[in-house]
This record gives structure tokens, C-alpha cells and sequence, in this order.
């Protein structure tokens, strides 16, 4: 028998517009929470042991690691940090490359900061010399995501180091890491020699707790206590605290959950091939797939048939693409499936 049950019925499909774990978190994370006591949950949550456990995972000393409810909470709480504009009239301005997580943009003009959008290339590759040429002095933050959404290509890890010298002093570069999990590569380890680089990571994608919403930043604390202090006290929850720890303990769970990705991952390029999609191969949990003229009759056509995938088209750089996540391999096999048989249909 398969290990992963079907989507929650609650959900009323097969959701693989999201990213999100759709096997489910590991079973050792349903009897924590099982286990949490009246007096757990009655009490403020302490933090030590679960800090502790993610530091250790990631590599870092607890004092380099904040936990954030959900990673969303630690991008916000940076915009809140070095952002806002200043009582002298500056206005500080965040540098995207797009296509990029829209909470960038969104959490920068939310505070007051100017977003500096820099155009995405025709292959969609990472556009170091455009980065560059748009860092000035009034740059705060550079964010930056690796593996990116949605494309799931992978940057150079030099081209965060140049853009780390670049900056102006006070300024920081933000590495959104949700999906390293998936490409095995991260920029933690160069955290020490660049103090003026923090990394986000989340729970929720490859350990599946994105309904507990836990996530984590790391970096120097002398970088990282501005952003801790825009957090609000005690956001994540005694649920996230005890299920990211019994999440991290279950290597294997995460581990066949890997191989489900990369075998899905592998059927959805091949699918591609033979329909005559382009699609780019990812480092992430999902693929990006350009359908074209097809885009509309896709992505209605799942829906009407009860999966649900993403339209991107709208994303710079990615007319006519949608997004799927590439999971569970019985999940991928259904939405192939229905490509063959929505486009069939169309021809």
C-alpha cells in the first residue's frame, strides 16, 4: 500500500497549485500533536528545544536562528526592519528579480519601501549584471530566491556572494531558501563570512507542515535582532513547535519524499516531451510548463477534472506558463493523465 493517503477530502481535489507536501507530513508529527498536554497548550510555548533541533538541522548555532510563523512572517518582519521610509523623507528600496515570490513586492510597498522590479531574461536565467547595475545607495534589500519561484531554477551561489559586496553598508541581502531541500543547495554555510546576508527557511514544503506554519531565518544576530524584534512575541505556536521537531526527526519520511519529487519531476519533462511542451527543468517541488495557446484549455481543463495547477502567465517572463507540483508520484501520473487528455481533446 502506498504510504501517502489521497488529498483531505476537505480540499475537494488534487491540489498541486500550491507546492505543498500533498502525501502529508510525517506520522511521527500527528502523535506530537497528539500528545501535547491541557498545560502545553494553556501555557505560552518555550522555544529552546525547537530551536535547538532547527539550528542543528540547518547547521547554525541557536543564537544565528530565529523561528517565524511560517517563513511569509520572517519576510515581513525584514520589510518592517529595513524598509519603512525614513522621518527625513528617504524612502529605502528593495531590489527584485523577477519572477519572484509576489510577498516581496507586496510586504515592501506594505510599509512604505519602493520595490525596484529588475526584468527577467529571455531564458529566464538569474540576470546577476542587471542586479548589479540596479543596487544604489538607497538599496536596503536585495531579495533573491534559490531555487526561484516559479521558474525553479537554480542561481550561482557567486552570484549571491557578488551581490553581497555590493550592497551599501547597512543594507541586506535576503536568500528565500523554501526549496533548497529539494535542489541540496544552500548558502548557509557562507553565512560566517557574509554578515550581511540572511536566509529563510521553511517547514512547510518538503516536511509538509504548511498548515502549522513554521519557518526559520538565519544569520549574524547582529543582523538578525532587528528583524527579531518585529516579530510578535510568541507567534508560533506550541502545534509548530512541537511538530517541526518531530518533522526534522524523521529523516526517512523526508527522504522518500525526495525521491517521489525527483521521480515525478522526471515523468513531467517526459509528458512534456511527448505533448510538445516546453517546460524547464527544476530544482525545486514543481515544474514550470509553457503550454502556450493550450494554457487556458490546461488549466480549466484540470480544474474541471478536480486538480488544480497554476496559472503564471501573468509573471514576468512567463506568458503562456503554468505551475505544477511535482510530488507524489501517484499524484503527478493523474495530472499527466489529464494533460493527455485535455490536449488530445483540443487538437
Amino acid at each position: 500500500m502506498n504510504r501517502y493517503q489521497k488529498p483531505a477530502e476537505l480540499y475537494d481535489g488534487l491540489r498541486l497549485h500550491q507546492n505543498e507536501h500533498t502525501g502529508g507530513c510525517s506520522p511521527r508529527v500527528l502523535q506530537a500533536l497528539a500528545s501535547l498536554r491541557a498545560d502545553q497548550i494553556a501555557f505560552y510555548p518555550p522555544y529552546d528545544a525547537a530551536t535547538a533541533v532547527c539550528a542543528r538541522y540547518l547547521g547554525v548555532s541557536p543564537d544565528r536562528l530565529s523561528l517565524v510563523n511560517g517563513l511569509d512572517e520572517g519576510i515581513l518582519a525584514l520589510a518592517v526592519s529595513c524598509l519603512r521610509p525614513f522621518p527625513d523623507g528617504f524612502v529605502p528600496e528593495a531590489v527584485i528579480p523577477d519572477p519572484a515570490f509576489e510577498i516581496f513586492a507586496i510586504d515592501t510597498e506594505l510599509v512604505g519601501g519602493k520595490p525596484v522590479r529588475v526584468k527577467p531574461r529571455a531564458d529566464l536565467s538569474f540576470p546577476l549584471e542587471e542586479v548589479l547595475a540596479a543596487i544604489t545607495s538607497n538599496t536596503r534589500v536585495v531579495f533573491l530566491t534559490n531555487p526561484n519561484n516559479p521558474t525553479g531554477l537554480s542561481m550561482p551561489l557567486e552570484a549571491v556572494r557578488a551581490i553581497a559586496r555590493r550592497i551599501p553598508p547597512g543594507a541586506v541581502v535576503f536568500l528565500d531558501e523554501a526549496y533548497a531541500e529539494f535542489s541540496g543547495e544552500t548558502f548557509i554555510p557562507e553565512l560566517p563570512q557574509f554578515p550581511n546576508v540572511i536566509v529563510g527557511r521553511t517547514f512547510s514544503k518538503a516536511f509538509g507542515l504548511a498548515g502549522i506554519r513554521i519557518g526559520a531565518i538565519t544569520g549574524a544576530p547582529d543582523t538578525l535582532e532587528p528583524i527579531r524584534l518585529a516579530v510578535p512575541v510568541y507567534s508560533v505556536n506550541i502545534a509548530a513547535v512541537v511538530a517541526v521537531q518531530a518533522a526534522i526527526e524523521d529523516r526517512d519520511h523526508l527522504q522518500h519524499y525526495l525521491r517521489q519529487v525527483q521521480e515525478s519531476k522526471a515523468l513531467l519533462y517526459a509528458a512534456c516531451d511527448r505533448l510538445g511542451l516546453r517546460c524547464w527543468k527544476s530544482a525545486a517541488n514543481f515544474v514550470l510548463i509553457f503550454a502556450g495557446d493550450r494554457l487556458d484549455a490546461l488549466v480549466n481543463g484540470a480544474a474541471r477534472r478536480g486538480i488544480y495547477v497554476r496559472d503564471r502567465s501573468t509573471e514576468p517572463g512567463c506568458a503562456g506558463c503554468l505551475r505544477v507540483s511535482a510530488g507524489v508520484v501517484e499524484h503527478t501520473k493523474q495530472f499527466i493523465t489529464v494533460m493527455e487528455e485535455v490536449l488530445c481533446a483540443a487538437r
